[in-house]
């Protein structure tokens, strides 16, 4: 238990960082608006690009892994769209929102030292390949959920063409074939810019915390909390262990995957449009308490440790 807390306290200790930086006056409102423009404009887009050009990508598809993570993804996603839209009466941007917060897991943070340390090297493989994708899959559905609400399917094609998430997926995807060609120091500046993704939005959501608090009240963060990290996991695991037949280790990578919290992308989309902040703040700072219970117990359930 004490390692799992050592994973989770340095995502509080950011997001603490940012609250307490903004409750006593030491930065301004500014300095978060500016550092999340900064990590959805440049740093997430650099990020996004790095892990797909330098991703291992099987020749063969393992489609049964894609089908029972992304099922999963998609059973919960609906719930809370919904559920927020008829019992909460949320619409708009704001209940794309309430599904990219429980259908989108915090990997980086929590989901990456986590599965390394259950499975080791054999679960370096099956980790990092639904890594290189589950970010670009649900930021581009909840992209095209967003901008698809009042535009035409020109329009909605030529924003995503100019969206910053998309083309990170785009050149990312258009320049794995000459990955080695690329001089050092360009790829020293996209480490730079992508390394700064974490600590920047963590802070930036802290002081967005600051501003907002639970605002949006206990319920429907608390839903999207045990769609994310209850029914996913459970969906994953029932799809993955008696539907599709794949090795235990990469049935349990996907597990633990959906078991991760909701990610901090969820909040950086919120921003980006301006609605659904409160909301975005909430289910991530919930969703990433409430974990260091629910993921003891799946690794139980699994048998790791």
């Amino acid at each position: 238990m004490l390692d799992l807390f050592l994973i989770v306290f340095p995502v509080f200790g950011l997001i603490g960082i940012g609250y307490l930086a903004r409750r006593t006056g030491f930065v301004s409102e500014r300095m978060g608006e500016g550092l999340s423009e900064f990590v959805f404009s440049l740093s997430v887009p650099c990020l996004i690009f790095r892990t797909l050009v330098k991703a291992e990508i099987p020749a063969v598809q393992p489609w049964g892994y894609w089908i029972s993570y992304f099922v999963g993804v998609a059973v919960v996603w609906v719930l809370a769209t919904t559920i927020g839209r008829h019992f909460f009466g949320i619409k708009g941007v704001s209940s794309v929102v309430a599904g990219f917060s429980a259908g989108q897991a915090n990997t980086v943070f929590v989901g990456v030292p986590m599965i390394l340390k259950a499975y080791g090297d054999e679960g370096a493989v099956p980790l990092f390949l639904l890594l290189a994708v589950h970010l670009p899959v649900t930021m581009t559905l909840a992209t095209v959920l967003a901008e698809g609400r009042q535009a035409s399917p020109l329009i909605i094609l030529r924003r995503l063409a100019t969206h910053p998430i998309v083309i990170g997926i785009l050149a990312g995807s258009a320049l794995r074939p000459i990955a080695h060609a690329i001089p050092a120091p360009l790829w020293q500046i996209v480490d730079l810019i992508a390394s700064a993704a974490v600590p920047c939005a963590l802070i930036s959501m802290g002081i967005a915390l600051r501003r907002y608090g639970m605002k949006m009240g206990w319920k429907l963060p608390t839903l999207i909390s045990v769609l994310k990290l209850v029914v996913h996991p459970l969906v994953v695991l029932l799809l993955a262990t008696y539907v599709f037949e794949m090795p235990p280790v990469w049935a349990g990578v996907a597990v633990l995957f959906a078991s991760c919290p909701s990610g901090i992308n969820a909040y950086l989309f919120a921003e980006r449009y301006n609605e659904g902040v409160a909301l975005a703040s909430s289910a991530v700072t919930l969703s990433t308490a409430l974990a260091l219970g629910t993921t003891l117990v799946w690794l139980y359930v699994l048998g790791v440790g």
